[in-house]
C-alpha cells in the first residue's frame, strides 16, 4: 500500500471521528430544548391551575387598556304632520365624560412628578359648564373611581354648551389670543374630558296632539300614539367604534355607521289640530267650575276625518300633557293629592292621562247611529223611503213602555226623513222591529260596530254587542236608537263616513308614508277598502236627511255654518247606571252635503251642567271648528252672502233621542276582534227594571 493511501484513509477516519462528535452535541442539544419545552410546558399546566385567575385579570385589564369601543347611537326618525311640520324629533345632545385615569396622571416636571391635568380640568368643568367641583373632585379621589375612565358628569348637553367648552380650550380662538402665557398653559393642560353623542326625544309643539303623537320612554321606547305603533320603523341601529391604542397614544380604529331610523309622515294636520284644540280650549274656559266639579266634562273627545279615505285630519280629547314631561302630574292634580299616591296610584294616573279616549273609552252612542239604522234598514228592504211613522211619545214593546225624547208629546206623523231630522225613538224601533234581530245585528257588524277597525294606533277598544239570541224585542228597540251596545269614537266616525260617501267603509289610519332619513318615500300606506256597506243610492238618500237635521227646526240647527251645505246628526246617551242621571252628548256631521270632504264628530262626556242630557254642547263645540275648518280645507259656502244670526240660549231645550232610566244596559264585559258574541246572553227586562205600563 502505498504512502499517499495510508494518509488519505487516516484523513477519513479522523473526519468520521469529528462528525460523530458533532452529531453527538447536537443530540444533547437537542435534548436540552426538548426538556426545556417540557418544563415550560409543566410551568404552564402549574400556572393554569394554581394562578391562573390573576394572570387572566392582567391580560384582561392590559388589553381594556389598549382597545377602545364605543357605540355610535342611531337618531330615531322624526314624526310629521301632512305638511312637513315636525311634530316629534331627536335632538343631538351631549354626555359629559371625565377620564379619571388621565386627569390624575402624573407628568415629570423640573425633575419631579406632579398631576398637572387635576386642577385646569377642574377649572374648566366648573367655570365653562357649571358642574359641580365637590363632585368631579369626589370622583377623581375615591378608590373606586379614580382609575376610571369614564365617568358620566352631566348628561343631555346641549351643542351650544359644547361649543362653548371646546372655544375655551380653542387657544386660536379670537377671545383667547389676549391671555396670558401661564393662563394658555393652563388650558393646554386640561386632559381627560370629552362628549359622548346621544339624542334627546323632542316635541316643538309640547301638548299640541300629545294622544295621537303619544312619547318615548327614553328615547327609544314607547307605547303610545304613532311614537307607539311605529316605533320599530322610527328606531335605526346603533353604530360602533373601536380600535386599538399604540403606545403613543394613537388610536387604529374602525368606524361602523349608524343606521337612522325612518320618518313617519302623517296624515293629521297641524293646522287642524290647532283649530280643534282652540275650540276645546274655549268650551273649558266658558263650562269650568260649574256645578259639577272644576273640570268643564269628564272628558272631550273631537275626531275629524276625510271620509273618502279614511284619513285622520285631526284627533284630540281634553287631557292635555306635555309630550316633552309627560310624567308630571300638577295640571291634573293637587299636591296634596300626588303627595298621597303610591307608585302604583301614580301610574294608574298617569295611564288614564296617556290614554286616548277618542280610540280606547268605550260607551253607549246615542242617537248618532241613527242613520246607520235607517241606511240599514233601506238597503236590506225592511223599509223604503216613503214609508210613514207615527209617535205618540213612546212605543209598547213586549208590554215595557220605552218613550222617546219629547214624552209625553210625541211627534205625530212623520217621514223617514223627519225621522232623522227630530231624532225620533219610536220610529227607530219601529224600524228595527222591521228589520228583525237579525238582520239588525248582521248590519251591526257590517258597519263594525264590536269589532276593532285597525287604525294604526295602539290601545283601540272594541265595544260590546248583545249575540242574536239575546237581542231580544226590548234589546232591539233600544239599539236602535244607540243605547245598550257600546262603541268607540273612531269606530262611529268609520261607520257614519260609509254612510255619507257612497257606502265605502274605509280603515281609519293616521300615517301616510313613511321615508328615509334622507327624505326618500319608502312606503306610502294607502287608503284601504275594508267592505261595501250600502249602495251609492242608500247612501244618497240619507245624505239628504241628514242635511234637514241641520235646518232651522232640525236637531242639530246649533251646529249649523250659516252658507254651508252640511248634514249631521245630534246624541244623547243615558250612562250606566240610569238613576244617576249622567249623560254623553255628541253631534256627527260633514261638508258639504252632497260631495262629503270632511266629516267631524265630537263627543262630550258628562259636561259640567245641571242638565246634562242636552246636545247643545257638542254642537257648539263643532260650530266652531267647522267655521275655521271649512275655509282652511278650501270648501267654500253654497251661499256666500249668507248672514249668521246670533245663536240663542238654547240650555233648557230638551235633549234629542234621550230616554230615561228605563232601558236595558248593554251586556256587560269586553270583546275582542272575532269574538262578539257574548258569553252573558244579554240582559234580561227584570235586569233593565223597565217599569210595566
Amino acid at each position: 500500500m502505498s504512502k499517499r493511501t495510508t494518509k488519505k484513509r487516516q484523513n477519513i477516519i479522523k473526519e468520521r471521528k469529528k462528525d460523530g462528535r458533532i452529531s453527538k452535541k447536537l443530540v444533547g442539544l437537542f435534548i436540552l430544548v426538548v426538556l426545556a419545552l417540557v418544563g415550560l410546558a409543566l410551568r404552564i399546566t402549574y400556572i393554569n391551575a394554581s394562578d391562573h385567575q390573576d394572570y387572566k385579570r392582567q391580560v384582561l385589564n392590559q388589553t381594556q387598556q389598549q382597545y377602545s369601543s364605543r357605540v355610535i347611537p342611531f337618531k330615531r326618525g322624526e314624526i310629521q304632520d301632512r305638511n312637513g311640520t315636525i311634530l316629534a324629533a331627536s335632538e343631538k345632545v351631549y354626555n359629559v365624560i371625565l377620564d379619571c385615569k388621565i386627569v390624575n396622571s402624573k407628568v415629570k416636571v423640573k425633575d419631579k412628578s406632579a398631576k398637572i391635568y387635576l386642577e385646569p380640568t377642574v377649572k374648566a368643568l366648573v367655570e365653562v359648564l357649571g358642574l359641580d367641583e365637590d363632585d368631579i373632585r369626589s370622583r377623581l379621589e375615591d378608590d373606586k373611581t379614580k382609575n376610571s375612565q369614564y365617568q358620566i358628569l352631566k348628561k343631555q348637553l346641549s351643542i351650544t354648551d359644547k361649543k362653548k367648552f371646546e372655544d375655551y380650550l380653542d387657544l386660536d380662538n379670537e377671545e383667547n389670543k389676549s391671555l396670558s402665557d401661564k393662563e394658555k398653559l393652563m388650558r393646554q393642560r386640561v386632559k381627560g374630558v370629552w362628549f359622548e353623542e346621544t339624542y334627546v326625544r323632542r316635541y316643538p309643539m309640547n301638548s299640541m296632539a300629545s294622544d295621537l303623537i303619544g312619547f318615548t320612554y327614553d328615547g327609544i321606547t314607547a307605547d303610545w300614539g304613532i311614537e307607539g305603533y311605529y316605533s320599530s320603523l322610527l328606531n335605526g341601529v346603533n353604530g360602533r367604534q373601536f380600535g386599538y391604542f399604540n403606545s403613543d397614544a394613537d388610536v387604529e380604529q374602525t368606524i361602523q355607521d349608524p343606521i337612522n331610523g325612518k320618518n313617519v309622515i302623517s296624515t293629521i294636520d297641524a293646522n287642524i289640530q290647532q283649530i280643534i284644540r282652540d275650540a276645546l280650549e274655549s268650551y273649558e274656559n266658558e263650562m269650568a267650575n260649574g256645578p259639577n266639579g272644576t273640570a268643564a266634562a269628564k272628558n272631550v273627545g273631537v275626531i275629524a276625518m276625510n271620509p273618502n279615505t279614511g284619513e285622520i285630519l285631526g284627533m284630540d280629547s281634553s287631557d292635555w300633557y306635555d309630550l316633552n314631561n309627560p310624567r308630571d302630574l300638577k295640571p291634573f292634580y293637587s299636591a296634596e293629592e300626588i303627595a298621597a299616591m303610591d307608585d302604583k296610584a301614580q301610574l294608574d294616573a298617569l295611564n288614564k292621562i296617556w290614554r286616548n279616549f277618542c280610540i280606547s273609552d268605550t260607551f253607549e252612542p246615542g242617537s248618532t247611529v241613527k242613520p246607520m239604522t235607517v241606511a240599514a234598514a233601506l238597503e236590506s228592504g225592511s223599509i223604503s223611503a216613503d214609508d210613514t211613522y207615527h209617535c205618540n211619545g213612546f212605543k209598547t214593546v213586549s208590554g215595557l213602555k220605552i218613550k222617546c225624547a219629547i214624552y209625553p208629546n210625541g211627534h205625530g206623523t212623520l217621514s223617514l226623513g223627519d225621522s232623522l231630522k227630530h231624532s225620533c225613538n219610536v220610529a227607530m224601533m219601529d224600524i228595527a222591529e222591521k228589520m228583525g234581530a237579525e238582520n239588525f245585528l248582521r248590519y251591526q257588524k257590517i258597519f263594525n260596530f264590536g269589532d276593532y277597525t285597525g287604525i294604526d294606533l295602539p290601545g283601540e277598544g272594541s265595544g260590546i254587542l248583545h249575540t242574536q239570541q239575546a237581542l231580544g224585542s226590548t234589546e232591539l228597540a233600544t239599539a236602535a236608537f244607540g243605547q245598550g251596545f257600546t262603541g268607540t269614537m273612531i269606530q262611529e266616525i268609520a261607520a257614519f263616513s260609509s254612510v255619507i260617501n257612497g257606502g265605502t267603509y274605509y280603515k281609519p289610519h293616521v300615517v301616510s308614508s313613511v321615508t328615509d332619513s334622507l327624505g326618500a318615500v319608502v312606503e306610502n300606506i294607502d287608503p284601504v277598502m275594508v267592505r261595501k256597506t250600502i249602495s251609492p243610492e242608500v247612501s244618497n238618500e240619507v245624505r239628504q236627511y241628514l242635511g234637514t237635521v241641520m235646518d232651522s227646526d232640525g236637531s242639530g240647527a246649533k251646529a249649523k255654518v250659516a252658507g254651508y251645505s252640511m248634514g249631521g246628526k245630534t246624541g244623547t246617551a243615558q250612562k250606566i247606571p240610569r238613576t244617576d242621571k249622567k249623560y254623553l252628548v255628541s253631534f256627527i256631521g260633514f261638508a258639504p252635503l252632497d260631495h262629503p270632504q270632511v266629516a267631524l264628530y265630537v263627543v262630550v262626556d258628562e259636561p259640567n251642567a245641571a242638565i246634562q242630557a242636552n246636545s247643545i254642547y257638542p254642537q257648539q263645540i263643532y260650530k266652531k271648528i267647522m267655521k275655521e275648518l271649512l275655509p282652511y280645507l278650501n270648501i267654500f259656502p253654497a251661499d256666500p252672502s249668507a248672514v249668521e244670526l246670533p245663536d240663542k240660549d238654547s240650555t233648557t231645550n230638551k235633549a234629542d233621542g234621550v230616554v230615561d232610566e228605563n232601558v236595558p244596559k248593554p251586556p256587560e264585559g269586553e270583546t275582542s276582534a272575532g269574538n262578539n258574541n257574548m258569553l252573558s246572553g244579554g240582559v234580561t227586562n227584570s235586569d233593565a227594571e223597565i217599569t210595566n205600563e
